[in-house]
């Protein structure tokens, strides 16, 4: 009996021993992407027993029981998971990326925020639908895609420019948005210089809540962020392109030769006149649409690499885009070659230094457009009843009317070209003082250098065409008089220019961030902003270029006598901008937030008396599904929004506020026409700023958490408009 109670205690000992024996549990994490996480945090549920991973994504975790354990996975971005061990000591997890667009990152003015708490009106692009769309130009990204912002196309020709317009017009000026790439400015015209595959996010602010940017922030503004890598991941290498024909989707109905012959005897023949067309079955004729529109190519190639270690990330990318025009092929075409590098070192644990450098190179020929004398102008009022050639192999002249010329003709003789190379880029580097404070210093710049050249050869479109710079068809060129009886020949001329453009843009700003017993949430920043922009630029244009001929279109090569007729033109100026600004924000329980912002500029386009404006903005957001009171199943999110502010605006000329001597100075002495100076714009130290005051009441809700609905109510007014009145040509300025 003693043998086997002593039996039963030690296997019941055994037994317990087994029981109580811990198991270490081994593992990896990664992502969706098979790349691995570091820094995620694995918790035995129910215990405060845990560990996080390495910076290859690899965890150790010694659990109680094995068999009974539970382990917990979380990371921000990433949906939590649980996963039991199951007597497991492997376990490799993969983490979902989160899809609350509640914690959707918005970038906002020097900082960023979750769209949860955003107490303005702002919209996102992500970088993901701009790919979708497969568009050429950047500002095509906008289009349709943000309510509010209406995209107008200057020219339908490759690389023509558009423009933006946030919530209307509110001036009589530039009413461009400001446009940050990178925390770098960026004017719109210039937006073409932009690779759209290599975008991350656009963000939109549309209320008074843009204020924060001061002076340029009545319009609006748009923050675009390009690509980033990713920490402690392996190099990414991503390639795409597509080859495509563009064709024109409709073409107008016009009428054909037998069409147009019998309408115009009509028309003779109403008014007793002769007709003008003894037979009138002339069949199609020529059909000049099909002559000028044509299949073009479109083409666009991107190459890509980004990754990351421990304390650096990098992404770097180039691309080539080219695009012949369906009227003129190759010559309106665009070519652009990008070039980018996005690169982020952390120095040391409290210290980031972020380089970001873009480099665009642009190729654009284009020909006559938007209007009287255009291309498409001559080509729909061209007469079917002509042919493009006449019989002795020259292009025909339209003698019918005296202000349209043969369009093919047009093309041939025309020859326009520009060419850009834009350098943009910042250097930046982010103190982290302590859990709260952050400090940044931002040095920016936008360098452009633009050249053109216009080749304008001798033409002979017809008699009695107002484009013909010949004097006949055997393209003799006319002649001046610039003397007594003394006379020179104007044959073909070139017309070149250079213009450089440099911005640079200086920032300081101290972001403060702490929750105070976790439902009281505190965000500031304070910084000041120097800002200076300043171009200049020469050009020239020179006659009697030898042989009629592009090949020796330049300057140095023309043939004027004495060079007479040549004549040289330049430009120069310098802006400058000094700013400080202050924000604070507040929320409680993520429920009820707050926030307001002053900032304050000095600008040189205005006078002393008048140089410095402040510029306050209030905002506020009561999220009230988050109430104990709110329980409609259908609506996972709900806040209303408002906001109240003040913009600025000095998108006006240099130096408005004082006299000019830029009248009509012509002259007439000795019956000879002589120019000279005349007092024109009238001094007015009192110049003061544009402003725009601004009242926006929205509202933003997440219908069955696939569902978002935005709404907006805005009043925009804007006071003390700037322009440029009519100087009396009987009073002048008196």
């Amino acid at each position: 009996m003693k043998q086997n109670l002593f039996l039963l205690f030690v296997i019941s000992a055994f037994a317990i021993s087994v029981q109580a024996q811990k198991t270490t549990v081994k593992g990896q994490i990664k992502d969706d992407t098979e790349f691995t996480v570091p820094g995620v945090t694995i918790v035995e549920k129910g215990t405060s027993n845990g560990t996080i991973t390495d910076m290859d994504g690899n965890y150790s975790l010694e659990v109680e029981d094995a068999n009974e354990a539970v382990l917990v996975f979380s990371f921000m971005g990433f949906e939590t998971q649980e996963m039991a061990v199951a007597g497991r000591s492997s376990l490799d997890i993969e983490l979902a990326p989160s899809i609350s667009a509640l914690d959707e990152v918005v970038v906002v003015g020097y900082g960023t925020s979750t769209k949860k708490e955003v107490t303005g009106a702002t919209a996102k692009v992500t970088g993901e639908n701009i790919q979708k769309l497969n568009i050429p130009r950047m500002d095509q990204a906008l289009q349709g895609q943000v309510s509010g912002v209406a995209i107008n196309t200057n020219s339908g020709s490759p690389g023509g420019s558009s423009s933006i317009r946030i919530r209307g017009l509110s001036t009589f000026g530039d009413n461009d948005p400001l446009i940050l790439v990178d925390g770098v400015v960026y004017d719109s015209e210039g937006l073409n210089a932009l690779n759209p595959s290599d975008i991350e996010s656009i963000n939109v602010l549309k209320d008074a809540t843009a204020g924060i940017y001061g002076v340029r922030a009545a319009n609006g503004v748009i923050i675009i962020e390009t690509k980033k890598g990713s920490a402690n991941s392996k190099p990414r290498v991503e390639v795409s392109g597509y080859y495509g024909i563009q064709q024109p989707a409709k073409k107008l109905s016009l009428l054909n030769a037998q069409e147009y012959a019998t309408l115009k005897n009509e028309a003779f023949g109403t008014s007793g006149d002769d007709v003008p067309f003894a037979n009138t079955d002339l069949g199609e004729g020529t059909n000049w649409q099909d002559s000028v529109f044509q299949n073009a190519a479109i083409q666009n190639y991107n190459v890509s690499i980004s990754g990351g270690s421990k304390s650096t990330t990098y992404s770097v990318g180039g691309s080539y885009f080219s695009q012949d025009g369906i009227v003129g092929g190759d010559k309106s075409n665009f070519t652009r070659f990008n070039g980018r590098l996005n690169l982020t070192t952390d120095i040391t644990e409290r210290v980031k230094l972020t380089s970001i450098l873009l480099y665009t190179h642009e190729d654009r020929k284009t020909l006559p457009e938007n209007g009287i004398g255009s291309v498409l102008y001559n080509t729909i009022n061209a007469f079917p009843t002509d042919p493009i050639r006449s019989t002795n192999g020259n292009y025909t002249y339209l003698e019918e009317v005296s202000d349209i010329i043969n369009p093919i003709a047009q093309m041939e003789n025309t020859h326009n070209n520009a060419w850009v190379d834009k350098i943009v880029g910042k250097e930046e580097l982010a103190i982290k003082i302590n859990d709260d404070f952050t400090f940044t210093n931002r040095a920016a710049y936008n360098y452009a250098l633009v050249d053109s050249k216009t080749f304008s050869p001798l033409v002979w479109y017809g008699p009695g065409k107002a484009q013909n710079s010949a004097i006949n068809e055997d393209l003799d060129p006319s002649l001046v008089e610039i003397g007594d009886s003394v006379f020179i020949e104007r044959g073909a001329s070139v017309y070149e220019s250079r213009a450089t453009y440099l911005d640079l843009n200086f920032e300081s700003y101290l972001n403060y961030a702490h929750t105070f017993n976790t439902h009281h949430s505190v965000k500031a920043t304070l910084g000041t902003s120097v800002f200076q922009r300043k171009g200049s630029g020469l050009n020239g244009t020179a006659f009697n270029i030898p042989n009629n001929s592009i090949e020796y279109a330049d300057i140095s090569a023309n043939l004027a006598p004495g060079g007479y007729l040549n004549n040289v033109g330049s430009f120069q100026y310098e802006e400058r901008l000094l700013s400080s600004f202050l924000r604070a924000e507040y929320g409680y329980r993520y429920k009820y937030l707050i926030s307001a912002i002053l900032r304050r500029d000095g600008s040189t386009k205005f006078g002393p008396n008048s140089k410095w404006g402040m510029f306050p903005t209030v905002s506020s957001a009561w999220v009230f599904s988050e109430e104990d009171f709110f329980n409609v199943e259908a609506i996972s999110f709900a806040k209303l929004r408002a906001s109240y502010g003040i913009s600025g605006n000095d998108q006006i000329q240099n130096f408005a506020y004082r006299a000019q001597l830029n009248g009509e100075g012509v002259y007439v002495f000795d019956d000879v026409i002589t120019s000279g100076a005349a007092i024109g714009r009238a001094s007015n130290p009192d110049l003061k700023w544009e402003t725009t005051r601004q009242l926006n009441i929205g509202a933003d809700f997440s219908l069955y958490k696939n569902l978002s609905v935005t709404l907006n109510y805005f009043i925009k007014n804007t006071k003390d408009l700037l322009f440029q009145p009519d100087v009396s040509g009987v009073l002048g300025t008196a």
